[in-house]
């Protein structure tokens, strides 16, 4: 086989499985090596390749999902143009297409003559492979049947232009690496290692019909979020207000919403604020808008990482890149805590509004700031009576309210959570 001579696709993350069956494809009828010794790996190259198929939730033929995985998680200068513009010419594209028709022979190999030679009918079982329950560690359902689908086109393409076609065309729509394909990711620092940004698989499926009331502050939200992802103008945007209240659900809904149209976030806590340079300079360059996400967004007097943020969401000197804005939730209005002692301290400053200044200079720069407050009696019932509906809670609406009134009075007060947590409650009950 011809992988020695790949130039684009050529240093691929997962490729020791390639390069261990691309060896045996090409020396399983050498008498320089000992049959058994090619034996051996060819099983554990089935093994390899199982075990990875299993761990991303892969089905079908298993040879295919893999090489298909290679092509379409590989960032190399082709792929990363095709997410951009499209279709590229020139040299780039001729290269593309030498690259794909190794990988074209590489799908259309026939393991029958490995199996004879080896005595081994073991890479049979991988051509319809079927997962238990379809769901893997790595990728979610909508991620895994991406790959497979288009696994099964390349497999069964005629010639290499349908193949580069597909692909390119893949690339256009869906983007490449983990960046193209998942849709939510958050900050680690490996042991010894520089900082990664990491997909985050389980996504709370919310949407924003699941929140009830607050239309007002969900239309600022969309129409702040849809300017950005259309590439118009659009702000900083941060959403306070008490506590239970659906901030965080809404930033969660707003990703749902609008991740097929490229939106995908990035999770920063407030010890990872030193890293926010290095994150933006990973995205700013690639064909996708990012939300950098921070939760519950608050500072002591004594904590200082509010400076980085600072400087990162305006005031540095290098332009924050117009692919990239900050979304962030807060029970406090101005994000950094004041006391009464301020007051006093204020009074024994020459410049007591230099102090003031810098505290709420922060917050100022979110240019949409979005209020969720605590509903009301008849707004709580009401959002009761939904989440109830939607559940498939069966009792009186009397009796709902009745009950659902008494619940806050114990857990926590008026707020969607509350509500949330009492029909859980009663749902809970109901399958006992």
């Amino acid at each position: 086989m011809r992988t020695n001579e790949l130039m684009l696709y050529k240093n691929m993350d997962y490729g020791d499985i390639l390069s261990d069956m691309t060896f045996l494809m090409e020396n399983h009828g050498n008498d320089y090596y000992n049959t058994e010794d090619l034996r051996s790996l060819l099983f554990e190259s089935v093994n390899s390749l199982l075990e990875f198929s299993v761990e991303h939730g892969f089905e079908g033929n298993l040879w295919h999902t893999y090489l298909t995985f290679l092509l379409v998680n590989d960032e190399n200068a082709y792929s990363t143009s095709c997410e951009i513009v499209g279709p590229v010419m020139g040299s780039i594209n001729e290269i593309a297409f030498h690259d794909f028709e190794v990988f074209k022979e590489l799908f259309d190999y026939d393991f029958s003559a490995i199996e004879r030679d080896l005595d081994a009918a073991c890479v049979e079982t991988l051509m319809d492979y079927h997962m238990p329950d379809g769901v893997g560690k790595i990728f979610n359902r909508r991620v895994r049947d991406r790959i497979c689908g288009l696994a099964q086109k390349l497999g069964k393409v005629k010639d290499v232009e349908d193949f580069h076609r597909l692909m390119t065309q893949f690339y256009k729509e869906f983007g490449v690496g983990k960046l193209g394909l998942h849709k939510a990711f958050r900050i680690e620092h490996p042991e010894g290692g520089k900082m990664e940004i990491v997909p985050i698989t389980n996504i709370a499926h919310v949407h924003l019909d699941d929140l009830v009331g607050y239309a007002i502050a969900k239309k600022k939200l969309v129409d702040n979020t849809e300017a950005f992802v259309k590439g118009r103008r659009a702000n900083n945007c941060l959403l306070f207000g008490d506590a239970g209240t659906g901030k965080s659900s809404s930033i969660k809904a707003i990703l749902n919403q609008y991740y097929d149209q490229g939106l995908r976030m990035i999770e920063v806590y407030k010890h990872q604020f030193k890293d926010l340079n290095d994150v933006i300079a990973k995205v700013k360059n690639r064909n996708y808008k990012f939300i950098i996400y921070m939760d519950d967004l608050s500072f002591e007097e004594f904590e200082i990482e509010y400076k980085y943020l600072k400087a990162v969401i305006e005031g540095g000197l290098e332009r924050k890149p117009e692919n990239v804005l900050i979304y962030a939730t807060s029970n406090r209005r101005h994000l950094i805590r004041e006391t009464f002692r301020d007051k006093a301290d204020r009074d024994e400053e020459l410049h007591t509004n230099d102090t003031v200044q810098e505290k709420l200079s922060l917050v100022a720069r979110f240019g949409v700031t979005i209020y969720f407050g605590s509903p009301d009696k008849k707004e709580f019932q009401e959002i009761v009576r939904v989440l109830a509906e939607k559940g498939g809670v069966k009792m009186p609406e009397e009796e709902l309210f009745l009950e659902a009134n008494k619940w806050e009075l114990s857990h926590g007060g008026l707020s969607g959570r509350t509500a949330q947590q009492f029909v859980d409650y009663l749902l809970g009950q109901e399958q006992r």
